[in-house]
């Protein structure tokens, strides 16, 4: 019997795999298998582990019940197993991140040999590349038009027949992770995957160029867990698109996240550092009251309060207002974009690291945006054009319950706008916008140092 191994990852799922397709092809059997590795779930936020944990449990029951769940090394664990079952391959899908490398180095260095078939992306990091001196574009523009130019495969089929090994009970090492009291979490598997595919495509897709910012609406994919999972492939989205307004918009949103894999596998240092080294040096004020009163949604700026208080009880936000929320902690509050992309990273069931980092950073105006730092959102302004009856802000914050638009966006200006003990704003924003431009100012002032 020749026998594989199929290392699952971050791609939970039998169809559109050309990992999990290649491991069939190798052998007679294969024996699937997730690791669980400590030095990876004890940085993992509660919401995030346990939307893993139901997503393993998808995953065996695709495969037969014979998902092998081992907790430990990867290293370790893989030539236990290559040496039991007198497997010959371990068949990956490739990972760009920094963890995802160092991890697959450290196996390989081990003395197992790891076969990369496929990865996360429609195109893998590192191909789309300038013409003109092969460097790696630096704007999201340009790179989606060599990223179209370029292409990709057609999806993989799914494998009518999967030859696995049983596990024994010993193999079964299911995590327990709850999740936390209270959540309400989009369900995990890739079943769940197609299925908000398949509503998004009839009910939404048509209508994505003009509902996508609507934070009151389900007008977005809500995919993104699922895609950072790998429960569903970003082939298979793009496969099933046209030309319409809507079909070409959802398609760049797709491309956003191929070109932020793209420019942290070039600078795998921005996951946590600045892209524009320069932005640095700025003056930031040390976190405090007014960061604890930004995470637990109390800023006094319903749109702000609202999105936060969304993200810590689903585990998701919506698109538009994770640019508004992250461009108040650094504009508005003067805080390093870190402090909050660790906060997205404790909560968000899709995190992904390219993404977030590079997102937080487009808003913070330190990453690869061509506009600068001046771009502050008014939070009030916002609200009132991507909320216009409130909805979503009376959905989470039911201190302002009892107010009609457009005095839910502000309630200062209402006699009863505080009658249920709303918090008042810790800042004035036309103020700290200004004092935002002041601390830019500063930075352009200093001439470079010299060299010795």
């Amino acid at each position: 019997m020749r026998r594989s191994i199929i290392w699952f990852r971050r791609d939970l799922r039998i169809s559109d795999h050309p990992a999990l397709n290649a491991a069939i092809e190798s052998a007679d059997e294969i024996i699937p298998v997730f690791i669980v590795d400590p030095n990876q779930s004890n940085q993992s936020g509660a919401k995030q582990l346990a939307y893993l944990s139901q997503s393993l449990r998808e995953l065996d029951r695709s495969l037969g019940g014979s998902l092998h769940v081992i907790e430990g090394d990867p290293a370790t664990v893989l030539k236990e197993l290559l040496s039991r079952y007198e497997a010959t391959e371990v068949h990956i899908s490739e990972e760009f991140e920094p963890y995802g490398l160092t991890r697959d180095r450290k196996v390989e260095e081990a003395g197992v040999k790891l076969i990369r078939t496929g990865g996360p992306y429609a195109i893998s990091p590192g191909r789309v590349r300038k013409p003109s001196d092969g460097t790696p574009y630096k704007v999201y523009t340009p790179f989606y038009k060599a990223w179209l130019a370029h292409g990709w495969r057609d999806p993989a089929s799914r494998p009518e027949e999967i030859p696995t090994v049983k596990p024994g009970s010993a193999d079964r090492n299911f995590p327990t992770w709850e999740m936390p009291e209270g959540s309400i979490v989009m369900p995990a598997g890739e079943e769940a995957a197609h299925e908000r595919w398949a509503i998004f495509k009839e009910k939404m897709l048509d209508s994505y160029s003009e509902n996508r910012n609507m934070a009151g609406i389900d007008g977005t994919s809500k995919l993104s867990a699922h895609l950072t999972w790998g429960e569903i492939h970003p082939r298979t989205l793009l496969a099933e698109l046209g030309q319409s307004k809507g079909h070409e918009i959802f398609r760049k949103e797709i491309a956003w996240r191929e070109f932020y894999g793209d420019v942290l596998h070039h600078n795998p240092h921005t996951v946590d550092d600045y892209y524009a080294p320069q932005f640095a040096a700025m003056r930031y004020d040390e976190p405090g009251e007014k960061f604890q009163a930004w995470c637990e949604g109390r800023t006094g700026y319903p749109f702000v309060d609202a999105a936060m208080r969304q993200l810590v009880l689903e585990g998701w936000m919506h698109n538009r207002t994770r640019m508004v929320v992250a461009s108040f902690l650094v504009k508005d509050l003067h805080l390093e974009w870190q402090l909050g992309a660790d906060f997205f990273k404790e909560h968000l069931v899709d995190f992904d690291p390219a993404s977030n980092s590079h997102g937080w950073q487009w808003t913070a105006g330190t990453g690869t945006d061509a506009s600068p730092y001046y771009r502050v959102f008014n939070p009030i302004e916002q609200g009132k054009r991507f909320d216009e009856n409130g909805d979503y802000i009376r959905k989470y914050i039911p201190e302002l319950g009892h107010l009609v638009a457009p005095d839910i966006h502000e309630p200062w200006n209402v006699l009863d706008g505080y009658l249920h003990d709303y918090p008042v704003q810790i800042v004035d924003h036309a103020k700290e916008r200004l004092e935002s431009l002041g601390r830019l100012d500063e930075i352009k002032a200093r001439k470079p140092e010299k060299p010795d």
